[in-house]
């Protein structure tokens, strides 16, 4: 019987570079086969062949993790063209890492289950292809690339935006897009539609992606294709702290988000694909309650942001006129966030419902604070973050009859003696060193 296998079959794109297509195969109980696509908007330039070719091989490996995972083949094939050694140590821990919680959740062995192929022959070299000295910023539709977006604007800085639309409109995104004013490359993700069946099929794995890998890669084919230099995300000092340990690795559901990610990342770019187009996060220095502070100055857009993550499911399925489900780990932490910083009445408003005041929320703002369970498998921030919020908002004594804030004054703050030292710490700006010179300025005003 043939061992199972998944294939990297063949990538293609269009006379006009505006459509790309990525081909997959697994073979496993049947022969399945996956054709995944990105759409992108005219592109003004020719590309070097080479350092096209290098792109889409490299986003036809990250877009391959969505399939491979179905079933996790031992044995993996690339039809296109070899991998150096080192570029298959980076696919091995970006599968690996990556892939932590999808491990952890599915009870999956991972240890020396992910084995990308590689020659000890091949070489690669980067394209030079020199771009303007300006950026192209990432646009999710929440709070942190809110924040990137405005910190340029302040600082004069020359950028465009960019939004992924996985199979449908991001509306959020748009509107976000649309206040912050700047021109907008929208790029259309068409997932093979067969991968959403066998999600709900037995015998077949589902779980989560490292998702902000993928956006970096599809983010540097943009700055490539319409003359950028940088690409800027809005990933915080938070999201390098993990959830549990599993076979002893920290599993992390936000390690495309990490620190760890970013460098690998932007180091395999300068080395495989081009070093004329760089990749980093303005907000590292930053826990996520900092950059909330700085984004409590922005009413502007406090009617259309979101940071909730499952709101598309329930306004598919419900008539919730809403941008927050209002009963998720990450909704509980953004009102928390907010309300340490914004007026009661403006963060009820925002969410339509008072989250401090939500019973069946209580066991989630314990897991959030570290005294119960383990850390949300959401974008969070750390528990002595949630802590110095849940602190702050106590002292503005707006929420103090709330379920939430009796508890965070019964059960935790009495234990917690150093609390103003902590409150130092969270909001203390870290390492600057992996942004690039011209932007630090930001950081000393």
């Amino acid at each position: 019987m043939q061992d199972n296998q998944f294939i990297f079959s063949s990538y293609t794109y269009n006379t006009d570079r505006t459509e790309y297509s990525f081909s997959y195969e697994i073979i496993a109980d049947k022969k399945y086969q996956f054709v995944e696509k990105l759409l992108l908007p005219k592109i003004p330039v020719e590309i070097p062949e080479k350092l096209l070719d290098e792109l889409l091989f490299n986003i036809h490996l990250m877009l391959g993790i969505s399939y491979w995972k179905l079933h996790c083949p031992a044995k993996i094939v690339i039809k296109t063209k070899p991998l150096t050694k080192d570029q298959a140590e980076f696919w091995n821990k970006v599968y690996t890492k990556g892939l932590g919680e999808f491990f952890y959740k599915n009870k999956i062995d991972y240890r020396a289950l992910v084995n990308f192929p590689y020659e000890e022959s091949v070489q690669v070299q980067p394209t030079s292809f020199l771009r303007k000295n300006r950026s192209l910023v990432g646009i999710g539709g929440g709070k942190d690339s809110v924040v990137v977006a405005e910190l340029l604007k302040e600082n004069d800085g020359d950028f465009s935006t960019f939004i992924i639309e996985n199979r449908k409109h991001n509306e959020v995104a748009a509107n976000v897009a649309k206040i912050v004013g700047r021109d907008l490359i929208i790029v259309k993700r068409q997932i093979d539609t067969q991968l959403f069946v066998l999600n709900f099929t037995k015998g077949v794995y589902n779980g989560h992606i490292p998702i902000s890998a993928v956006y970096a890669f599809i983010g540097v084919l943009l700055a490539v294709s319409y003359d950028y230099s940088y690409v800027v995300v809005g990933n915080e000092k938070s999201a390098s702290y993990g959830n549990k340990e599993y076979f002893g690795q920290i599993i992390n559901h936000q390690w495309s988000k990490s620190s760890e990610f970013e460098n690998l990342f932007r180091e395999y770019v300068k080395k495989f694909v081009t070093y004329d187009v760089s990749y980093f996060s303005i907000l590292r220095p930053f826990f996520e309650i900092k950059i909330t502070e700085i984004f409590a100055k922005y009413s502007q857009y406090f009617p259309i942001f979101s940071s909730c993550n499952r709101i598309d499911k329930i306004v598919q399925t419900s008539s919730l006129k809403s941008h927050w489900c209002r009963s998720c780990p990450k909704c509980a932490f953004v009102f928390v966030m907010l309300a340490a910083f914004i007026s009661k009445e403006d963060v009820v408003k925002i969410f339509g419902e008072n989250l401090l005041n939500k019973e069946s929320l209580i066991n989630t703002y314990k897991e959030l604070l570290g005294i119960t369970g383990i850390k949300p498998f959401e974008c969070v921030g750390t528990p002595d973050e949630v802590m110095v919020a849940f602190y702050l908002t106590h002292k503005k004594s707006e929420f103090y009859e709330d379920f939430a804030m009796k508890m965070f004054l019964n059960e935790v703050l009495p234990k917690v003696k150093n609390i103003e030292e902590i409150k130092q710490d969270v909001f203390t700006t870290g390492d600057v060193s992996t942004i690039p010179q011209e932007f630090r300025k930001l950081f000393t005003k």
